[in-house]
């Protein structure tokens, strides 16, 4: 197997990694799997190389010794409310779950950040006072709201 990256994150599973990175690749423009590794011809894949987005990942089919933990996820920045609920639909189906402020897990274990670019703009505005409205309103989401942060923003 030849890497197609010098740098890319690594996901170490217990198995199922094939699965979750054609899923993965299917979410998002700009993704692709480039190389898959088998011990042998009838095997699963022991490594699955794949881009997301244009990040450059693998997974390692590495066995139990390590778990998914959500210290390490992905964070994907959303266009608009129908990106982030599109995402944040296929991400939470067949035994995925929500979590607080646009977190989320995936049905494979791996952790997810759901962020529209709106939410970015509004904590970084000038405006420090309506920047913390925009905060304290995510901190009562689930899956973010775009409108309710734009709201809390404006003060309304």
């Amino acid at each position: 197997m030849e890497f197609t990256a010098k740098v890319r994150t690594c996901l170490w599973f217990d198995g199922g990694g094939q699965e979750a990175a054609e899923f993965y690749v299917s979410l998002l423009p700009d993704s692709a799997i480039d190389a898959i590794s088998r011990p042998s011809p009838d095997a699963p894949a022991l490594v699955v190389e794949f881009t997301l987005a244009g990040a450059p990942y693998m997974i390692l089919n590495g066995g139990p010794h390590y778990t998914l933990t959500p210290a390490a996820s992905i964070s994907v920045l959303t266009k608009d409310q129908e990106e982030t609920d599109r995402l944040w639909a296929a991400l939470t189906a067949d035994g995925g779950r929500e979590s607080q402020c646009g977190w989320l897990v995936d049905r494979f274990g791996v952790s997810w950040q759901i962020v529209p670019e709106a939410l970015v703009r509004m904590l970084n505005s000038e405006d420090r006072a309506a920047a913390g409205r925009a905060q304290s309103a995510m901190l009562e989401m689930r899956k973010l709201d775009i409108a309710a942060l734009e709201a809390a923003f404006r003060g309304v």
